[in-house]
């Protein structure tokens, strides 16, 4: 199956129909483009007292089988990261060997990229380009421009495809900050010059299509978190995403306004500051100390962040919870806060977590029934996606990033805003923009393949 100069075809091999391992393809002209290479985590299995949750023997890593254009590397002109989201560069170590083609990304993503390939010892032998927003590519027949928008991650990037049938929008991760804290905002004027220049398929995310109104900002978050941290009395624990350096310099400056010293637990946690440093996104007078001095601390001296929102087995918080964190334990009257909220299917995981931290009588905060706002969610809600279809004006709306009550929202949304068509679909179906816009399904056999024991299995 190999697209034609009159084709311009939109195929997902993961990340259409659930939430996770996103892989998308374009093909036109006898070539194929593909975005984005992420993994995905165990579907949830039984969650014993202690919060361990078993899972049948599955592996721990998982992600979309690219064997349908592995076969066809000789016609793949390259791969584009979006972002650094383990859910979008995750499985690149673990796939790049077969698809050996260049990666174009930004500088940051770039950074996590890198620390990622060399623990696989493949940093010197994959072709890393890095673009800077709004700069143009052309990558095989596609020309490619990176477009700055805002999620919870600095520097994400939408992308405008531009072909010889046609010009596709794919948004990649987003939401509208107007202060994000840390990297690029983002310009309307942007999406509507492309508007102007036509835009024949939107290819978005509908991870929040569910949620009416609007995301709140990064921003938003000082007032809540630096009350909780200036409640506590003991030691407090904030756990988040890692990848969040807005958050973390949030937390830093609470630290400095409190009179705490704040830590890093965690090595996900870590290897993201570093890529920021390396990337210029951390500020200098964000100091951190080592976690192997927070045990020696008064305990109301103590801020340290930890992996673990998720309830995730081995990460420091389950450590901590368990009592066989090596650098401090946790005592009755010391705080954790929840600065995250659950991905669906860790529900009983977390819960599980909250009653083992409350069993040593700590006091647990969760973004549900904080005062004020102690998380701001990385993708759009309604009002964001009503406002970018209104700026972009495609021919046609394309749901990806979410189940399929999420994509059916988003394609609603997409109707109400005026856009002809919606073509809603899942992994392995084949969306025709150009020439006859339709959907073939499951033209191509996908599914997943697990990283155990150093290799690739297929999990289903």
């Amino acid at each position: 199956m190999t697209p034609e100069q009159a084709d311009l075809w939109f195929l997902p091999l993961g990340g259409t129909g659930e939430i996770g391992m996103n892989l998308n393809l374009y093909g036109h002209d006898g070539a194929w483009l593909m975005v984005d290479c992420g993994v995905t985590f165990p579907k949830p299995g039984r969650v014993a007292a202690d919060g361990t949750v078993h899972h049948r023997g599955e592996p721990p890593v998982q992600m979309a089988d690219p064997a349908f254009i592995a076969d066809r590397r000789d016609r793949l002109a390259g791969l584009i990261i979006t972002h650094g989201h383990e859910d979008h560069v995750g499985a690149v170590p673990y796939l790049w060997p077969l698809l050996q083609c260049p990666i174009y990304t930004s500088r940051f993503t770039a950074e996590i990229l890198k620390r990622k390939l060399a623990e696989f010892d493949l940093l010197h032998r994959v072709p890393i380009i890095e673009v800077d927003t709004g700069e143009c590519r052309q990558i095989g027949p596609f020309n490619v421009q990176w477009l700055a928008l805002t999620h919870s991650i600095p520097d994400p990037n939408a992308l405008m495809i531009r072909t010889g049938q046609g010009n596709i929008f794919h948004s990649g991760d987003w939401k509208l900050d107007d202060e994000p804290l840390v990297g690029h905002g983002y310009s309307p004027n942007t999406f509507t010059t492309l508007a102007r220049e036509g835009v024949a398929a939107m290819v978005c995310d509908s991870t929040n299509a569910t949620v009416p109104g609007h995301s709140i900002s990064e921003a938003t978050l000082h007032r809540g978190l630096s009350e909780a941290v200036a409640r506590a009395e003991g030691r407090v624990v904030v756990t988040c995403f890692g990848s969040n350096i807005a958050r973390l310099h949030t937390l830093a400056r609470i630290a400095r306004q409190t009179g705490r010293y704040m830590g890093l637990l965690g090595r996900s946690l870590v290897n993201m500051t570093n890529a920021a440093r390396a990337a210029g996104l951390w500020e200098s007078g964000d100091q951190l100390i080592q976690p192997s001095h927070l045990g020696y601390l008064p305990r109301h001296e103590v801020l340290a962040v930890a992996t673990g929102s998720q309830g995730e087995p081995r990460t420091a918080l389950r450590r901590l919870a368990a009592g066989n964190h090596p650098d401090f334990e946790l005592e009755a009257g010391d705080t954790v806060i929840f600065s995250a909220r659950a991905i669906p299917g860790n529900e009983e995981s977390i819960e599980a977590l909250i009653r083992n931290l409350k069993a040593l009588g700590v006091n647990v905060i969760t973004a549900e029934d904080a005062e004020w706002p102690i998380h701001a969610s990385g993708h759009p809600a309604q009002a964001e996606l009503a406002l970018m279809y209104q700026w972009i004006e495609p021919r046609i709306a394309i749901p990806v990033h979410g189940e399929a009550e999420h994509m059916e929202a988003h394609a609603d949304i997409a109707r109400s805003q005026g856009v002809p068509r919606a073509m809603v679909g899942r992994n392995g179906d084949l969306f025709m923009i150009r020439p006859v816009p339709g959907i073939r399904r499951q033209v191509v056999e996908t599914g997943r393949l697990g990283w155990q024991k150093e290799e690739l299995i297929r999990v289903d």
